[in-house]
């Protein structure tokens, strides 16, 4: 230790033939200082012995502020390999002297020290606070956003890093950074992003890069419509010429973040599609898309944003236009691995399109369900089944509901509350969807008629007891020892993967929304009126068949919405 110690004291960078010297004492100062490391954080553990935070004001910072950034390239590398290696060890003040010296070796002539340079910045820019903030802020980093934008913007020109996927990444991370702040700057730097676009759409070979450069334009869309939604009107116009042509020459690769793109961007627009969308519309439909499994997720996606934003219109301005999207529903309905994307559609399709415009085609929907519920049944299908019957219900009315199973086959809705809603209820997962669930067990307890006066009474009780249980007992998330399997048809050869743009990402949607805040209120309330409509009958029933655990439960609701039962 004291040997290397007298080594590393020396000033090397005085000498050019003793550069391979402290190249090596660095190599060796940094293997004996790390104890334990992980990629998101670096080194977590350092040797005591070693002082980190004075050897990086002695012996690297000097490499960093050198003047000339191709002088000496390996030590310039050490250096900001040091920065990133023990980020989480030297004091902030430290990594705050350190970025603009980073910043500068963008513009290296190495190619592995603009690309350390870029990837140090981007670990940086990750690092937290004390309160989970980012350790550098957006105020910090005011004064060298410029400078930071255009040497990274300069550094794809380098040769050998025109889809270097660690400057991708870096722009990305500093566009998420900077927030607002890239806002002035938005014009230059998306012409710039459309114009890498284009070229790389002609041969894509780096897929890391691309999906950083796509994360980028969807910062730039989201940050900048965030402050005025009037301009994505901009990012249209610069998009969707490389957008029509990335789809004219069906570059697979890039379809599905071009969907997911194109999603966001309609779902920023007030509720109206513009004629733009529209005529891209009918081609969405077609089979050869739905073929390739990565297309699926983003495509449904697409039309849901379609259907959100102008399902009247679209009911309207074609009549073929609905059968498309129940074709393309009976397609993903049969897949085991795509039928919850099947799903996804047919919600939207309930939520969204005037009732008249598929009224035709309600009952042949619930057949098609029944097919696939009678020849391949799975937990997952049975939970996606769940959700959709009871947003039917709560859109429709639970003696819509009710009248369309028994027009299939008589007494259906007794079969289907019997075998199916009761039992299987409580595997259904997360906050919406439970909350759909119960909406629609509500409305069919409480304002079903043929639940009260036909042989469908007897389900009542249970089905009641069900829905407190999906209020109050953990999630059955247990899946049948014969699901734990994969059919052939559901795992085809190489397809183009879907990979998932998170800065992209769709908020949750909830279809019941702010009409109804507590559904355990609204049983209560409905409950308290059904009593009223039948005296008596509610508190008979209820002090015959539900078990004590479930009516402690259901009591606490009524006193909670502050009615009772007569």
């Amino acid at each position: 230790m004291t040997i290397l110690k007298c080594c590393i004291f020396n000033d090397f960078r005085q000498y050019s033939n003793n550069w391979k010297h402290k190249d090596a004492a660095i190599y060796l100062v940094t293997s004996l200082a790390s104890k334990a490391q992980t990629q998101k954080h670096g080194i977590t553990q350092a040797n005591e012995l070693v002082n980190l935070t004075e050897f990086f004001v002695n012996h690297i910072l000097p490499d960093l502020k050198s003047s000339n950034v191709n002088e000496f390239p390996v030590l310039k590398a050490d250096a900001i390999k040091y920065v990133m290696i023990f980020r989480s060890q030297l004091p902030k003040e430290q990594l705050l002297q350190a970025v603009p010296l980073l910043i500068t070796h963008l513009q290296a002539e190495s190619t592995v020290e603009h690309t350390y340079a870029a990837h140090a910045l981007e670990r940086l820019f990750t690092m937290r606070g004390p309160n989970n903030a980012t350790l550098i802020t957006s105020a910090e980093m005011a004064p060298f956003t410029e400078q930071l934008l255009t040497n990274l913007f300069k550094a794809l020109s380098l040769p050998g890093s025109a889809e270097n996927e660690y400057i991708m990444k870096a722009i990305m991370r500093s566009f998420s950074l900077l927030q607002e702040a890239i806002v002035p700057y938005i014009p230059s730097l998306i012409g710039q992003l459309t114009h890498k676009l284009l070229l790389v759409s002609k041969n894509p070979s780096k897929p890391h890069f691309n999906h950083y450069l796509f994360e980028s334009l969807c910062l730039s869309v989201r940050i900048t419509c965030k402050a005025n939604p009037a301009t994505v009107s901009s990012f249209e116009e610069a998009l969707f010429p490389v957008f029509t042509e990335i789809l004219q020459n069906d570059v697979q690769e890039f379809l599905p973040y071009v969907f997911q793109v194109m999603s966001l961007l309609l779902e920023i627009h007030s509720n109206s599609i513009p004629a733009s969308y529209m005529a891209l519309f009918p081609h969405l439909l077609q089979p050869i898309l739905w073929e390739r499994t990565g297309n699926i997720p983003p495509l449904v996606r697409l039309l849901q944003a379609y259907l959100e934003k102008g399902g009247a219109a679209i009911a309207t301005s074609a009549a073929d236009k609905i059968p498309g999207l129940l074709g393309v529903f009976q397609k993903l309905i049969a897949s085991k691995a795509n039928d919850h994307q099947g799903f996804y559609l047919l919600n939207s399709i309930i939520e969204n399109m005037p009732p008249e415009s598929i009224t035709q085609y309600r009952r042949q929907i619930f057949i098609l369900l029944f097919q696939r519920l009678q020849n391949s049944k799975t937990t997952k299908f049975i939970k996606s089944f769940l959700v959709f019957v009871n947003l039917y219900c709560a859109k429709y009315g639970a003696i819509a509901l009710q009248e369309i199973f028994d027009s299939i086959q008589t007494k259906m809705f007794g079969m289907v509350l019997e075998k199916i809603i009761i039992p299987e209820v409580q595997k259904v997962s997360g906050a919406v969807e439970k909350k759909i669930c119960a909406v629609g067990i509500i409305k069919i307890l409480t304002e079903c008629p043929a639940m009260m006066d036909t042989e469908y009474t007897k389900l009542w009780t249970p089905l009641l007891q069900a829905l407190i249980g999906l209020f109050e007992l953990p999630e059955d998330d247990s899946i049948p020892d014969d699901e734990h399997f994969i059919d052939i048809e559901d795992a085809p050869g190489y397809q183009t993967a879907f990979s998932q743009l998170a800065f992209a990402g769709r908020k949750e949607h909830d279809p019941i929304g702010d009409a109804v805040g507590n559904p355990k209120i609204l049983l209560a309330q409905s409950l308290h009126k059904l009593s009223t409509a039948c005296p008596g009958r509610v508190p008979s029933m209820l002090s015959t068949s539900l078990n004590a655990d479930a009516l402690k439960f259901l009591q606490g609701y009524l006193q909670a919405a502050n009615v009772q039962l007569v």
